[in-house]
């Protein structure tokens, strides 16, 4: 089997309990979503080291900004946290916290995961072969009630008054049923990105909540 293309995958894995570390697999029981991307994750490696195929993973971490997703996911609760928080702003209902809302993500704006995915697909270097990176920015790592608050500020900078929902709180069991698994804190280790591609993320996390926000609403209009 002659195997010549060049493949750049891209997963979303919850695999790691805290800092997540390049070619490293977590030993905690995940749902399908995650197992069968770290089981693509492995067959993409097998072959890389089997029949010589030319791979580069990133990994992209709670990447937020305009048009990743939409309200209408959002409404059928498919799409991102901070897009499913908006269509709950937008339409005056309650923002849900899953238990006590203190899982930390690090949110990375949109922009800053596309420099760095532009930079790997370029490769000007040729040195890209069989790496793993992860793009996030782990200055951005807050709580999703943190996210929430921060959401609710600028909204009711642009629209004083007019939110009249609040943040509530589920179990893990009411708003997931029996045996859901979170990951209370998720930050990336970006080393191997600065080394190899010179990228660091720029955007802090309040100006890219604040950017997404504002994108929703102008189309919202």
């Amino acid at each position: 089997m002659k195997i010549s293309t060049k493949f750049i995958i891209n997963f979303i894995g919850k695999r790691f309990q805290s800092r997540q570390i390049n070619n490293s697999f977590g030993k905690f029981h995940k749902w399908i979503y995650s197992i069968s991307k770290q089981l693509l994750d492995r067959i993409i490696i097998a072959f890389g080291e089997q029949k010589k195929l030319e791979y580069t993973i990133f990994r992209p971490f709670n990447w937020i900004g305009p048009k990743i997703d939409s309200l209408k996911q959002a409404e059928l609760r498919n799409g991102r946290v901070l897009t499913i928080f908006i269509y709950n702003l937008l339409y005056n209902k309650d923002i849900v916290l899953v238990g006590n809302g203190k899982q930390k993500r690090s949110f990375t704006y949109i922009d800053d995961g596309i420099s760095a995915l532009n930079t790997i697909i370029e490769n000007k270097k040729n040195n890209l072969n069989g790496k793993i990176f992860n793009i996030g920015n782990p200055k951005n790592n807050i709580s999703i009630k943190k996210l929430a608050e921060i959401l609710i500020s600028d909204y009711q900078l642009i629209y004083p008054n007019k939110y009249k929902g609040k943040i509530v709180y589920k179990s893990e069991k009411e708003f997931y049923g029996k045996s859901y698994e979170d990951i209370p804190l998720r930050v990336p280790d970006i080393s191997e990105a600065k080394k190899y591609l010179n990228w660091t993320p720029k955007d802090d996390v309040y100006s890219s909540v604040s950017k997404t926000l504002k994108s929703f609403i102008d189309a919202n209009k």
